[in-house]
Parts: C-alpha cells; structure tokens; sequence
C-alpha cells in the first residue's frame, strides 16, 4: 500500500508555517502535499500566504489532479506532486521550497556534494540537479522523479527545491538539513578545496537511508 499520512491536512498546514519561520519561503512561495489513506493528495492552495492560511484554505485532488474538496485552485506546481506520488509508494509527503543557498546551487546546476555524515543518512547521497523545465509543466516532474531515485532531496535547475519523505514534518527536516548544508558547502568552498566522504563511508550511510526509508 502507498505510504500516507495520519490527519493530513493538521500536518500539512503546521509544516507550512513551519516553512515559513524557518525562512525556507517566503510569502506564498513554494507548496507542500501529503497523501492521504484514500490515496488523494492534500495540497497547499495557490497564492495564499503561508502566515494567513487556515485548513479551509488546502486543497485535495485524486492522483489525476482533479479537486475533490476544496474551494481554492490547488498550487500551480500540483503536477510536481503528482509526479512524485504516482513514481514512488514510499513518499508520504512532498516539499517543494526555496531555500536561498540551495537555490545558488540550483542556479548554477550544481550537485550538493555529500560531505557530512548526517546528509547522507537523511538525504541518501549528493543532492542532483534536474534537466530544466518550466514553472508548472509536467516535465518539472518528469525531471524530478528521475533525480530523486535514492535520495530524500533534488535540486529544480533554476528554481528550488524539493524534497520527500514519509510526513510533512519529515520532508521539512530534510529541506532545511539540505539548506545547510548548502550552505556549510558554499561557505567551505570559499575557504578552500571541500572533501567528499570517502566511498565506502557514503555508501553505508546509504544504505541507512533506504532503510530508514523503507521503515
């Protein structure tokens, strides 16, 4: 069975302003979603301020993207959740953010590398970067899907971030461990020459990850 979440739309609203306080966003930037038993999406509304928004104001829509309850138009970047859903059983939730030092590297289509041992254990490895894509089309997705295999995180070229995990609570965890560690690379970067964790150590956390993924 798909994974989903408990009380969906509580946890979905308290990680947006969540989002918000950790200036991950601002005003109505980014969206978040989380799958619920009956395998509809609970998702964000567009253009609704994440300090103003109330549960009346979430959307939910089946897995074709059609509303099933909701007075709001779901976010315009609805078709990047889907995506995820329909490609992976184990995400219970998604994080699309903007987070600024995770966007230079989305910017300059950088790869986060995996230079501290929590990153890998929560993320699965290097954040990778997406082919480009246009605000809102399908191929966001498509992108997406492929850059996430393995990894808890990618980078959207030129726009953001996104991240899965099994809760909202959880994906928020991974964007902002993302968002640090973009910058603690950028910062060591300025500093010298950054080292990547060896091989063997990498793939163990690695393996952490599945598994803590998995269960």
């Amino acid at each position: 069975m798909p994974r989903s979440v408990e009380d969906a739309p509580t946890a979905v609203l308290a990680a947006a302003k969540d989002m918000l306080a950790k200036g991950l966003v601002e005003g109505t930037a980014g969206n978040l979603s989380a799958r619920q038993a009956d395998g509809t999406v609970c998702v964000t509304p567009s253009s609704v301020d994440y300090g103003d928004m109330v549960l009346e104001d979430l959307v939910v829509v089946d897995l074709d993207g059609t509303v099933v309850s909701g007075e709001r138009p779901p976010s315009s970047e609805l078709p990047l959740h889907l995506a995820v859903y329909r490609a992976f059983d184990d995400v219970g939730s998604v994080i699309h953010s903007h987070p600024v030092h995770a966007t230079m590297f989305a910017v300059a289509r950088l790869p986060i590398p995996s230079c501290i041992d929590e990153f890998t254990v929560y993320v699965g490895g290097d954040v990778r970067v997406t082919e480009y894509a246009m605000s809102g089309g399908k191929h966001v997705g498509t992108n997406a899907v492929a850059a996430l295999e393995g990894r808890g995180a990618a980078l959207i070229a030129n726009h953001g971030l996104v991240a899965v995990g099994p809760t909202p609570s959880k994906a928020l965890h991974i964007t902002a461990l993302v968002e640090r560690s973009a910058f603690i690379i950028w910062g060591a970067r300025l500093l010298g020459e950054i080292h990547h964790l060896p091989e063997k150590v990498d793939r163990q956390f690695a393996g952490v990850y599945e598994f803590m993924r998995q269960n």
